[in-house]
Parts: C-alpha cells; sequence; structure tokens
C-alpha cells in the first residue's frame, strides 16, 4: 500500500509538473526513476518493520509484487511486454525493496522474544 500511495502521490505531482509547466516527460524522466527507487525502498522498509521477521523475502515479495502489477498494466493495457532495459530496472527494483525489508526489520527491533 506504501508503495502505491506514494506513486499516485508521486503521478500526481509529476502529471501537474508537465501540464502547468514547459517541461516534457524526457526531462523528468531521471526524477521518475529516483522517485520510482525511493517509494520501493520505503515499501520495503514498511513491509519489513511490520513483519519484524524475514525482511529479505518480505521486501522481496513487494518488490515482486510491485512488478507484476506494472507488468499487468503494462501488458493488459498497452498489449506491451517488458523489454530488457525494464526488465534490469524491476530487478534492481526488487533488490532495493529487499534492502529496505532488511533495514526495516532492524530498525524495528527484529523477531520479539515470546
Amino acid at each position: 500500500m506504501a508503495i502505491l500511495i506514494l506513486a499516485m502521490l508521486s503521478s500526481l505531482v509529476f502529471s501537474l509538473i508537465l501540464r502547468f509547466t514547459s517541461a516534457d516527460e524526457s526531462s523528468i524522466n531521471l526524477f521518475v526513476t529516483i522517485i520510482s527507487f525511493i517509494s520501493l525502498f520505503i515499501g520495503g522498509f514498511v513491509s519489513g518493520g511490520k513483519g519484524r521477521q524475514k525482511g529479505l523475502m518480505l521486501g522481496g515479495l513487494t518488490g515482486i509484487i510491485y512488478s507484476l502489477l506494472v507488468f499487468l498494466f503494462q501488458y493488459l493495457g498497452l498489449d506491451a511486454l517488458f523489454s530488457m532495459k525494464q526488465m534490469i530496472y524491476h530487478g534492481c527494483f526488487i533488490i532495493t525493496a529487499m534492502m529496505g525489508g532488511v533495514l526495516g526489520v532492524n530498525m524495528s527491533g527484529g523477531k520479539t522474544g515470546n
């Protein structure tokens, strides 16, 4: 949920920038990529923090679900498969979410001793 909320907010901001300024899509492409990585890191962090254990797996699962949703939107909505460049990006997205999950577990105190 954290990733989707951040993605929607950043999409809104970028669409407003594109609409009301002279900026074009190619000029904000780097910022969109950076925001995507930050969103996935935060999503992995949140999932790892809530899970309190197995942050690598929870973060990876978060990244995989995000990539799957993007793939389904692109395939079903645009009738296109991932390019090699997109596959590399999504692999890096999954790794970033995994790192966020590990850090989220470590920051939340890890497994409780109940």
